[in-house]
């Protein structure tokens, strides 16, 4: 028996195939895991103004602290945090390290939120 018919059953009577789609194609849990924890590194607002930032242009600690008014060592904190989740990547010039973007996808997700916001106000 799948583990689909011991959920309960509603009272309606209508398709329920397009839940079941959506359960087959439902990521196991450790992707799931890895979606949530993605997710946690968004949530914190100095991360997004930094990703905000870095979506505009590749910019080294100092800038970046610059225009947040953070100090360097909390911006380049964040950094790491970003860094280890794979949103952002670095390059050294002499010894001067610029930040920037990992890859297109995270600036499609900063610019969703900011487009999915603007429509919702």
């Amino acid at each position: 028996m799948d583990e689909w018919e011991l959920l309960p059953v509603c009272a309606g009577q209508h398709d329920h195939s397009a839940a079941a789609l959506a359960r087959q194609e439902m990521p196991d849990e450790t992707e799931l895991s890895d979606m949530a924890e993605l997710f946690k590194t968004f949530g914190d607002s100095t991360r997004i103004r930094i990703l905000y930032l870095l979506s505009r242009a590749p910019l080294c600690v100092c800038d970046i602290a610059g225009v947040l008014g953070l100090s360097q060592p909390a911006v380049s904190y964040q950094l790491k945090v970003l860094r280890q989740a794979r949103l952002i990547r670095s390059r050294r010039t002499g010894k001067t390290v610029c930040y920037s973007l990992a890859d297109g996808h995270v600036e499609t997700i900063i610019g969703m939120a900011k487009e999915h916001l603007e429509e919702s106000h």
